[in-house]
């Protein structure tokens, strides 16, 4: 009998470690894989900073690019490397935009809520500040943005979220914040009733855009991920529409 416990315990180790591996030990941070959309996304390069204390990666307009005086500084999804965005903060960069993407513990942004505060203390000098994240890490930007707010601070002027919504109690109905809600329309992932529902958190004039045939996975570069749905457009297709999104939302700031 103690044998048979013996196994079974072992077994059970085996499997709790490997469980747990993939969330503890995390991939590398690389820049510039899988992140060149087009010609002149290449020409932006991004760099890994930690002026606020954590790896970050920021990414700035090029050379002979005109700045915008906005900064959007972007909470990746729950268990994704920060470099999964890179796409998107190089081709804003074309536009003028500078992005932050911070990593957190583990790549779960509930580990580092505040960490927004840091990082525009740090790269948000002269600018106004948009929050944006996919999946858990807009439901943090959210959470974020409610408690500054309760304490009296307004850290931004936008928040945009992508497959995301106010996590409850994250109440910005009166916030004067302009807002952004992009869900793609075969996410599986991100249950399409409670993004929904979420908007009622959200400004009365908030933004709703769903991206045709899109799936959760494809706001972020990082390959399929368990639970979504079937995309029945291509990713390009997709991020084109997304960046039409995000780039029209900041535009008119």
């Amino acid at each position: 009998m103690l044998r048979w416990v013996g196994l079974l315990l072992v077994v059970a180790l085996a499997f709790g470690v490997g469980y747990a591996w993939p969330v503890l030990v995390r991939p590398p941070l690389v820049l510039g894989q899988d992140a060149v959309t087009d010609a002149a996304s290449a020409t932006v390069t991004p760099r890994l900073d930690t002026a606020d204390g954590a790896r970050t990666i920021v990414v700035e307009p090029p050379a002979g690019t005109t700045a915008r005086d906005v900064l959007v500084v972007f909470y990746p999804g729950g268990l994704v490397r920060p470099q999964a965005y890179e796409w998107l903060a190089r081709a804003l960069a074309e536009r003028g935009y500078t992005t932050v993407i911070p990593e957190f513990s583990f790549d779960l942004a509930v580990t580092g809520v505040a960490r927004a505060s840091a990082l525009i203390a740090t790269y948000g000098q002269g600018k106004r500040v948009v929050l944006a994240g996919h999946s858990l890490g807009g439901a943090m930007a959210a959470q974020y943005l409610a408690d500054e707010l309760k304490a009296g601070r307004h850290p931004a002027s936008g928040l945009i979220l992508m497959g995301a919504y106010p996590p409850d109690g994250a109440d910005l109905r009166t916030s004067g914040v302009k807002a952004l809600s992009l869900r793609a329309a075969n996410d599986t992932v991100a249950d399409a009733a409670k993004v929904e529902a979420g908007l009622a958190q959200l400004p009365a004039d908030a933004q709703t855009v769903v991206i045709p045939g899109a799936v959760h996975a494809f706001f972020g570069r990082y390959g399929p991920q368990s639970g979504d749905g079937v995309p029945t457009v291509s990713r390009a297709d997709a991020e084109g529409r997304i960046l039409t999104s995000v780039t029209g939302f900041l535009d008119a700031l």
